[in-house]
């Protein structure tokens, strides 16, 4: 594997990491927590397993301004 390959797995795994606490754990939440709201908790559930990338380096207060005039 090339230097440049590693570092894009790098950034990957930051991105979207796949060990056994986001391969499993979260979606079994998600799952569980599916029974108990509708469409609008589904919809939360899955941005928080897979979040924007362009919103990594927020904190929540700015993801919750963002929130609420509505971008």
């Amino acid at each position: 594997m090339s230097a440049d390959e590693f570092a894009s797995w790098v950034e990957f795994f930051a991105l979207y990491p796949f060990d056994d606490y986001h391969r499993h754990h979260r979606p079994a939440a998600l799952v569980s927590a599916s029974f108990a709201g509708g469409s609008d908790a589904i919809a939360e559930r899955l941005e928080f397993l897979q979040p924007d990338p362009a919103l990594a380096d927020m904190s929540d207060v700015d993801r919750s301004i963002l929130n609420a005039v509505g971008s």
